[in-house]
């Protein structure tokens, strides 16, 4: 039951990852360039996708070290499988999606991705510790 409420909270991460990309587009492109608009935008989605973990994913009660890693790799999944599937279906070519996987072009996809991945784990790493301390 965790896991499918877990992907309530991913469901969170499709308008905060819009609008950062409306923020790269029409904010910091302007202010810090192509060049820098791009890493930097990748680094502000990390930090949201962790943040919305972070504040989220407790409420939905204890979570297993397994059930966290299934939960990162199901949320990898379906962040590839929209950002593919939307790409697409806006016009981008195959070869311009893979594009964002290449860290060398400027483009922090691959960080976005991992830190989809393991915010589960790290979150419980933090809250766990918490309740430990007690």
């Amino acid at each position: 039951m965790n896991i499918l409420k877990s992907v309530l909270i991913w469901l969170c991460f499709i308008p905060v990852a819009i609008l950062n990309g409306g923020l790269r587009e029409h904010v910091l492109d302007k202010v810090l360039g192509e060049k820098w608009a791009l890493p930097v935008s990748g680094i502000v989605l990390s930090i949201c996708i962790f943040l919305i973990s972070w504040l989220l994913l407790p409420r939905i009660g204890r979570i297993s070290a397994k059930n966290c890693i299934i939960i990162g790799l199901l949320w990898t999944f379906l962040t590839m499988l929209f950002e593919f599937a939307s790409g697409l279906a806006g016009g981008s070519t195959l070869r311009e999606l893979v594009a964002a996987y290449n860290p060398m072009t400027g483009n922090l996809w691959l960080l976005v991705l991992v830190t989809t991945l393991l915010s589960p784990a790290a979150v419980r790493k933090i809250t766990t510790g918490k309740q430990d301390k007690r």
